[in-house]
C-alpha cells in the first residue's frame, strides 16, 4: 500500500467511530463488473471520505483491454466524478506507463497482479452531497481506446444530513470531604424575668419555670445522647436600653453570671465547661424590631438608633421625641430585649459502620460528618435515588461548605435540575473540580464555548478526563454549526 493510501486508511478508521458510517460488505457484481466490498462513507465538518475494496480477482481482461472504474456522486442537477481507477491488460498497462506524464497522478493497476485494490479518496464536503447517490461507472475499452462497454450502477444513497443531534454525556467528579472533628452546637434564647434592678433569679417568677426548663432540656438532649459529649456551654445575657448604660452593664453581667450558676448547679459539669458574655443594651434587637414594624415615627427612631450618639443620650432622645412610640416599645418590645442566648457545644463520635451511617442519614443526619456521608454514598448505586438523596442531605446539613455544594451540584446536574445546580455551583469555590463542574453545567445548558473554556482551564489544572469532555464539546459545536447553515 502506498504511503498516501496508508495515511487515508488511518484517517478513515479514526473518523468512522466519530462521524458515522454507511457500510456495505460483500457486494458481488455480475457481467464482468468489479465486486465492491467494505464500502465506507464518513464526513467531518468540511471533508467527505470514501473508502471501498475492489475485488479485481474476478476481472478478466485481454492484453489490449482496460477497465476504468469511476465512482461518482449525483443528486438532482449536482454531480461529481471522483478519481478513477484504471485496471489494464499487459499492453495497455505499459502504454500508460510509457505515455503518461510524470506530473499526472493516475491510479493504474495491471490486471492479474493483485486480488484487491483499496480505494480511498478525500474530497471537500458540500451540503448537496449529504443525500447524494454514490454510483460506480464501469467503462471497458479495447485497443486504441475503442469503447466496448459503459455501465453505471448505484452503490448506496448517503444520509449524512440526517445525523442525530449530538447529546453531551457528562462524567461527574465527586470530591471526598476531609475527615474533621465533629463539633456541633444547639442554640436557643431564654427570657428570664428578673425583679426590677436586681440580678437574682426567682425560679417560679412569671414565666421563669418554662424558660429555665427550656435551657435544661437543651442540655439534657445532648447529655443523654450516648454518641455525644458536651464540650462547652455558652451563655450571653442582654439588657434592654431603658435606664443608664452603667447600670445596664451591671445588670447584664450579674444576671448572666446568676443564670450560669443556676445551670451549673443542676449538673456535675466542671466550671471550665462554661463561658459567659453580656451585652448591656440590645440595640441590634431593637433595630430589627423597629425595621419590621409599622410605627408612625419608624424612620426617625431608626435614625436615632443608628446614630453615633452615646447610648444614654440616644435612649433619652427617643423617649422625649417620640413619646407614644417609646411607650409602646417600653411596654411591648423592651421585655423581649432582656434575654439570654445560650449554646450547647458538643462532639459526636465517629462512625465507621456503613449500615449505621445509612440509618443515621434517615433519622439523625446532624450526627454525621460530610466525610461519613460520602463514604456511605460510595456503597450505593451512582445515580440511584438513595445516592442522590445522600448528597442532598449533605448540602442541607452543611449549606456553606464548598465540597458539599460541589457534590450537590453534580447530583442536581445528573437529575437535569440545572437551576438548582447553578445555586450550588455559586457556593462551590474555585477548585479545579469546581471549574470542571462548571464546564459540565455550561455544556448541559448548550453554552459550548463557555464549556470549552472551563474544560480547558480544568485540564490546565490537572483534572483527568477533560480530553473526553472537550472531544464531545467539539462534536456538539460541529453539529450546532452544521445545523445553522
Amino acid at each position: 500500500m502506498s504511503s498516501i493510501n496508508k495515511l487515508l486508511s488511518i484517517l478513515c478508521y479514526s473518523l468512522l467511530p466519530i462521524f458515522g458510517t454507511t457500510g456495505m460488505k460483500g457486494q458481488t457484481l455480475s457481467d464482468n463488473r468489479i465486486p465492491v466490498e467494505n464500502l465506507a462513507v464518513s464526513r467531518t465538518d468540511d471533508k467527505l471520505f470514501i473508502a471501498m475494496d475492489l475485488d479485481v480477482s474476478v476481472l478478466t481482461l485481454k492484453s489490449d483491454q482496460e477497465m476504468i472504474f469511476t465512482p461518482l456522486l449525483t443528486n438532482g442537477k449536482d454531480s461529481l466524478n471522483l478519481p478513477p481507477v484504471w485496471i489494464a491488460g499487459r499492453n495497455r498497462y505499459y502504454h500508460h506507463v510509457r505515455n503518461t506524464p510524470a506530473t499526472v497522478s493516475m491510479q493504474l493497476y495491471r490486471s492479474g497482479t493483485r486480488k484487491t485494490i483499496e480505494y480511498h479518496t478525500l474530497i471537500p464536503y458540500e451540503k448537496w452531497i449529504g443525500t447524494a447517490t454514490l454510483s460506480a461507472n464501469y467503462e471497458t475499452c479495447g485497443c486504441c481506446d475503442e469503447p466496448l462497454r459503459n455501465d453505471t450502477y448505484a452503490l448506496t444513497t448517503l444520509a449524512l444530513e440526517k445525523k442525530e443531534p449530538k447529546v453531551f454525556q457528562p462524567a461527574f467528579i465527586y470530591i471526598r470531604p476531609k475527615a474533621k472533628q465533629k463539633i456541633n452546637q444547639i442554640e436557643g434564647s431564654a427570657y428570664i424575668d428578673f425583679p426590677v434592678n436586681r440580678i437574682e433569679i426567682h425560679e417560679n417568677y412569671r414565666r421563669n419555670p418554662e424558660e429555665l426548663k427550656k435551657i435544661l432540656a437543651t442540655i439534657d438532649h445532648v447529655k443523654n445522647d450516648s454518641d455525644a459529649q458536651i464540650t462547652g456551654i455558652r451563655i450571653k445575657g442582654y439588657a434592654s436600653p431603658e435606664g443608664t448604660y452603667a447600670n445596664n452593664v451591671r445588670l447584664a453581667k450579674g444576671r448572666t453570671q446568676t443564670l450560669k450558676e443556676f445551670v451549673r448547679k443542676q449538673y456535675t459539669f466542671p466550671d471550665s465547661l462554661f463561658s459567659t458574655d453580656s451585652e448591656p443594651e440590645d440595640w441590634e434587637g431593637l433595630e430589627r424590631f423597629v425595621t419590621a414594624s409599622d410605627l408612625p415615627n419608624k424612620e426617625g427612631i431608626l435614625r436615632l438608633i443608628q446614630s453615633d450618639l452615646a447610648p444614654d443620650v440616644k435612649e433619652q432622645k427617643i423617649k422625649s421625641t417620640y413619646r407614644n412610640d417609646y411607650a409602646y416599645l417600653l411596654r411591648e418590645v423592651y421585655p423581649g430585649l432582656r434575654h439570654s442566648d445560650y449554646a450547647v457545644q458538643y462532639e459526636v463520635r465517629a462512625y465507621s459502620d456503613l449500615e449505621e451511617i445509612k440509618a443515621l442519614l434517615k433519622t439523625q443526619p446532624q450526627k454525621l460528618s460530610l466525610n461519613e456521608m460520602y463514604l456511605a454514598a460510595q456503597d450505593m448505586e451512582p445515580g440511584s435515588d438513595e445516592y442522590n438523596a445522600t448528597f442532598e442531605t449533605a448540602v442541607r446539613m452543611f449549606p456553606q461548605d464548598e465540597v458539599a455544594n460541589l457534590n450537590a451540584a453534580n447530583t442536581a446536574m445528573r437529575l437535569h435540575q440545572l437551576k438548582q445546580a447553578g445555586v450550588y455551583l455559586d457556593k462551590a469555590g474555585n477548585t479545579p473540580e469546581a471549574v470542571y463542574a462548571r464546564g459540565i453545567y455550561a455544556a448541559l445548558s448548550d453554552d459550548y464555548e463557555t464549556a470549552r473554556r472551563y474544560f480547558n482551564e480544568a485540564k490546565d489544572k490537572g483534572i483527568d478526563g477533560t480530553e473526553k469532555m472537550l472531544l464531545q464539546i467539539e462534536e456538539c459545536i460541529a453539529y450546532q454549526n452544521e445545523n445553522q447553515k
